[in-house]
């Protein structure tokens, strides 16, 4: 008797074809990924060592949770769909903010702690998805771009205002001709050359800068090819409970993250996504979290980009990205690598963060589109959180006078926004009707209430973002190349 054939999400390509569709996911996703190190260590003021610490750790985590996520382990982790995971944006502000209150074991226990929080979290998140609407996810993620806007520029100018090279023509012109370089290249190349541009542009960019005297690899020769970071390298890990909350909301803001992207990926390969496998595809994110913690690396989230990708090609197999997650775990055990890149002049970085801050505030913005904001209180819900979340980054010290334990959730515009969103969204949308037993309003454009808040725990609202990384109608389509620093991210 003849078996039927495998689900294109179980099948293997040939060897070579598996390998070259593999490293093209990492080529994709390797900006974004390397970007939230280089972001957070310039803003912590780490020395480029312990930098390229960072890059190495980041590479690997991120290659385990991918394996993890294509693969599966047993019954309880990974969604296995072909998913590719990295380093999310979301995590970074309030990581700097910690750093600077409590120090390096604090920003690392408590990402420690907020993964084992996303563990014991990920099955009932998944059932209760609904009271994360694209509403909130919108308002959210748009912070999270916004937020990130005064790290790029710091990178650009330098952060010491007193520096002879402070917002110099020389760092400035750089920036401005990597931008020039990401937009042109954007505009006339097409397909894999177009998505790789800020790769390029990094390139490009570093070698204009070594003639203007701002690059510095003197460290590079002396680095490791081969090595492995020991766990806990800035200290013993600790968990101030200000710092641990927080987050813990960040572990919510990638779950939603992820949790649109996850549905994306069913939706794309044809194999929809239960409840059961959105929790395990979580509970992998929280693996991140404590990996992350561990490992001096980051929370990972699931990479949009990469779901694009897989419009782009048609090869929907999970094998592919588990050769993707090998090859990022071989880059973490490559020290002179991370150390190469840890050595990025800042313009160059910050310039390319730019475009992907941008274009991470743009996916939001292109999810609450897809809101009816003239419906209900919707309008009232996204200003009054986007207006909390941007106080802390418009206005620099205005909770200085605040007991030091609340400036690292207020302090953040993304844990701001993330919990006020929320809570509003809670309260006009869903208090009221439990209250009165009347309809919850509908939160998305065309649906009816019922589809708005979610028969499966909210997997339509969820669909609803999925568009944002799946340009396999349209090529070209805006926020596709770097949609990952939503996730990078994001995400």
């Amino acid at each position: 008797m003849t078996l039927p054939p495998a689900h294109p999400v179980d099948q293997r390509p040939p060897f070579g074809r598996l390998a070259a569709l593999g490293a093209q996911h990492v080529l994709i996703m390797y900006t974004g990924c390397v970007t939230v190190p280089l972001v957070f260590g310039a803003a912590a003021g780490l020395d480029p060592a312990a930098i390229a610490l960072l890059i190495n750790a980041d590479l690997l985590i991120a290659g385990l949770v991918t394996l993890v996520q294509s693969l599966g382990v047993g019954k309880v982790l990974g969604i296995r769909l072909p998913i590719v995971t990295g380093a999310t944006f979301a995590g970074v502000t309030p990581m700097i903010l910690i750093e600077q209150e409590y120090g390096m074991p604090a920003v690392y226990g408590s990402m420690l702690a907020a993964g084992l929080f996303g563990l014991l979290v990920a099955v009932p998140f998944a059932r209760l998805v609904r009271f994360f609407p694209p509403l909130v996810s919108g308002t959210v993620i748009t912070v999270v771009g916004l937020s990130l806007i005064g790290v790029g520029a710091g990178l650009i100018t330098g952060n010491d205002p007193e520096a002879a090279d402070y917002a110099s023509g020389e760092r400035l012109a750089l920036a401005a001709g990597v931008l020039l370089f990401v937009v042109l290249f954007t505009r006339f190349a097409r397909g894999f050359l177009g998505q790789i541009g800020i790769l390029i542009a990094l390139v490009l960019g570093t070698l204009a800068a070594v003639p203007l005297g701002l690059t510095d690899f003197s460290r590079v020769p002396g680095t490791d090819w081969v090595g492995l970071a020991a766990p806990f390298h800035f200290g013993a890990p600790q968990f101030p409970p200000t710092a641990v909350i927080a987050m813990c909301v960040v572990m919510l803001v990638i779950f939603t993250e992820s949790t649109a992207a996850m549905l994306a990926v069913g939706e794309a390969t044809g194999r929809p996504v239960t409840d059961k496998d959105l929790a395990r595809g979580l509970a992998a994110d929280g693996v991140s979290g404590v990996l992350g913690g561990a490992m001096n690396s980051f929370m990972d989230t699931v990479f949009s980009q990469n779901v694009g990708l897989i419009g782009i090609t048609r090869v929907a197999s999970r094998y592919v990205t588990a050769v993707a997650g090998g090859i990022l775990v071989a880059l973490g055990l490559v020290p002179r690598l991370g150390a190469v890149v840890a050595a990025l002049p800042g313009p160059v970085v910050g310039a390319a963060g730019l475009v992907l801050f941008a274009t991470v505030t743009m996916v939001g913005v292109n999810t609450l589109r897809r809101v009816d904001l003239d419906q209900g209180h919707n309008l009232t819900i996204a200003a009054v959180a986007l207006g909390v979340g941007l106080l802390p980054e418009v206005a620099d010290g205005i909770y200085d006078g605040f007991p030091a334990w609340s400036r690292i959730i207020l302090g953040s515009g993304i844990t701001s926004a993330a919990l006020a969103a929320f809570l509003l969204n809670l309260l006009f949308h869903h208090t009221r009707s439990a209250v009165a037993g009347g309809p919850v309003p509908s939160q998305d454009r065309g649906r009816t209430g019922r589809a708005a808040e979610g028969s499966r725990g909210g997997e339509e609202e969820g669909r609803a973002e999925e568009d944002e990384g799946r340009p396999g109608k349209d090529e070209g389509r805006p926020g596709e190349e770097a949609a990952s620093a939503a996730g990078c991210a994001p995400a």
